[in-house]
């Protein structure tokens, strides 16, 4: 990813990513139900790497696959690059965990740049206690490790009715998680800040009493010179 991409998806809000998304037609990339384990981290960006899982058939997932050093879950935890975000399409199923507190520790110490399932992690209170962004439905079961199957590995998934392609850039902040599609990603994030820009003009004005009306959208004469000498003061 472009290191300013980066930087600048840093600094905004899904809900503005969305916006900028719904502009280019996109309105499904918004990872439905899906919340963070500690709201107080900074803002999640990296790029996707995906693992896949379906209903298991208890004939092929006992227990016992865990002992395979090639079982796509543990192959998907070593492989996800540094700076990526590990993605898991668990059918939005939390009754198995995608995972839990020593794989995502695991992903941590790699350098990934977070974790999102639209499953559940079990652990969930340690894994909440990491400086490492993790977001998922709700907490798994301890138990019932085998009713999910992982399978494919950074392949195209659906995590919470969103489309994921591997490198499609996820960021997440404390609402959630959006997916912008990789060839969107640095027009998206130079949109996005200038839009929270205006945006956090617009909340200064309102808080001081000012109107919505002819402020937000800009459509009084003389708001875009205000906006620019605000922009101007502030080094925004």
């Amino acid at each position: 990813m472009n290191p300013e991409t980066r930087r600048l998806l840093m600094g905004v809000s899904t809900a503005t990513i969305c916006t900028a998304l719904f502009k280019r037609g996109l309105r499904q990339q918004f990872i439905q139900d899906v919340r963070p384990l500690n709201a107080t981290l900074p803002n999640m960006v990296g790029e996707a790497f995906t693992l896949r899982y379906i209903p298991a058939r208890e004939d092929l997932n006992p227990l016992s696959v865990f002992l395979d050093r090639g079982h796509p879950q543990r192959v998907a935890i070593e492989a996800c690059p540094p700076g990526a975000v590990m993605v898991f399409d668990s059918r939005k199923d939390a009754r198995a965990a995608s995972a839990g507190g020593i794989l995502v520790t695991r992903l941590m110490v790699r350098g990934c740049a977070g974790v999102v399932t639209d499953g559940g992690f079990r652990d969930s209170p340690d894994i909440a206690a990491l400086p490492f962004p993790a977001y998922h439905q709700r907490p798994s079961a301890p138990t019932n490790l085998t009713l999910h199957q992982a399978i494919d590995m950074n392949v195209p998934i659906a995590c919470g009715d969103a489309p994921v392609w591997p490198g499609d850039v996820l960021v997440g902040d404390r609402e959630g998680v959006v997916v912008i599609p990789a060839h969107l990603a640095d027009e998206v994030a130079a949109e996005a800040h200038e839009m929270t820009a205006f945006e956090d003009f617009v909340a200064e004005r309102v808080g001081g009493g000012r109107s919505i009306l002819g402020l937000y959208p800009p459509t009084a004469e003389g708001v875009v010179e205000e906006f620019a000498a605000w922009r101007g003061a502030k080094g925004r």
